[in-house]
């Protein structure tokens, strides 16, 4: 291990441990917002030291947070609880059923999960730390500018995601990963690991913009290596050769990437098109939040959806349209002005980046640093 990474992994250590200091302080200090959350019934006794960590650890589970907990106790029950994708619960469950397990006689489920949130969390973050520094050593190529943006993730703005009980530490984990893996050449092992990805986060789709990219500079480099080196019948044959490599990578890889995010989709497609359960095979605290709530649950008994009657029955594109209310310019609203100005420091800040690096670099911009 050499000293930049002892460095950025001490540093990352303390982070975590200072921001589980402040959450579980702030949550006692300060009252919970009582918004119109999902926040679902305990349907199980607590057992002895669930009230403690509850009290410690119970700002880890706000928000989106709470379905990860639900899903991963159980299961995938509510239309809208499909907007989560499965990995994070899974490992949320495996490290409650294992490495906690002896933990079951003092925690209950959910509080083996709270602790699960916690410890797994943190090293999935201390996981993105290396993998973000290593990736980092190699694109920008300066070991000093590697070592500071790895700092600067540790105390990023979004921490308290990637301490909560969200998936972003996992994915970044995953992402980081995967995208090193690929600047290395490492292409079939990069797509696994940014498919991995994919059944973290349904965002991991955009990852396919870097599989498309790396092999098209890859290939075009080849061409142009090919353009003065060879002559003749064999200078074409190198260039078909270049370009159908370059489809088949791009192609082969898009599958494997998009494969967790198409059976997900298949998942709650049979979920809710076509149930196999009935009413009476769930708690009746959940069926009663259903109902008052408007939730949709699955019942073999009753009507299919609208959505599943769409040319592509696509649930997540569900929720988001009639849960999250997304779409074109739907959240330009004057209700939302308060969010635009909180976000508007962050906002400048990246643009006034993003112009510096044009104005310094505005050649290889607009070649896309696809060729010299």
């Amino acid at each position: 291990m050499t000293m930049d990474v002892r460095a950025v992994l001490e540093f990352a250590t303390v982070t975590r441990g200072l921001s589980l200091f402040l959450q579980a302080v702030l949550n006692a200090a300060i009252p919970d917002h009582e918004a119109d959350a999902f926040r679902p019934p305990r349907t199980e006794e607590p057992l002895y030291l669930d009230s403690a960590v509850e009290w410690l650890l119970g700002g880890l589970s706000h928000w989106d947070a709470e379905h990860f907990l639900f899903i991963a106790e159980r299961g995938y029950l509510y239309e809208h609880n499909f907007a989560f994708f499965p990995l994070y619960p899974v490992v949320l469950r495996g490290l409650a059923e294992t490495l906690l397990w002896p933990l079951s006689c003092w925690l209950s489920v959910r509080g083996r999960l709270l602790v699960a949130v916690a410890l797994g969390n943190s090293a999935l973050f201390l996981l993105s730390v290396v993998a973000l520094h290593a990736l980092s050593r190699i694109v920008l190529q300066d070991r000093r500018l590697a070592l500071l943006s790895s700092l600067l993730y540790c105390i990023t703005p979004a921490n308290v995601f990637m301490t909560a009980g969200y998936s972003e530490s996992l994915f970044a984990a995953l992402t980081f990963g995967g995208l090193f893996l690929l600047e290395k050449g490492f292409t079939f092992r990069a797509c696994l690991a940014l498919s991995i990805a994919t059944a973290a986060r349904s965002n991991g789709l955009v990852n396919i913009g870097f599989l498309l990219y790396l092999p098209s500079l890859h290939a075009i480099s080849q061409i142009r290596v090919y353009r003065t080196t060879t002559k003749g019948h064999i200078k074409v044959f190198h260039y078909i050769w270049a370009i159908i490599r370059l489809l088949l990578t791009s192609l082969l890889g898009t599958a494997i990437i998009a494969l967790p995010f198409c059976a997900f989709q298949y998942y709650g497609y049979r979920t809710f098109c076509t149930p196999s359960v009935s009413l009476e095979r769930i708690h009746p605290a959940l069926l009663s939040l259903a109902e008052r709530k408007g939730y949709r649950v699955p019942d073999e008994n009753g009507p299919p959806p609208l959505w599943c009657m769409r040319p592509l029955p696509l649930l997540y594109s569900h929720i988001q349209d009639v849960y999250w209310d997304v779409g074109f310019l739907r959240y330009f609203e004057l209700k939302q002005i308060p969010n635009f100005i909180l976000a508007l420091p962050m906002a400048t800040l990246g643009i006034m980046a993003a112009y510096a690096y044009f104005q310094a670099n505005s050649e290889l911009c607009l070649r896309l640093g696809l060729w010299e």
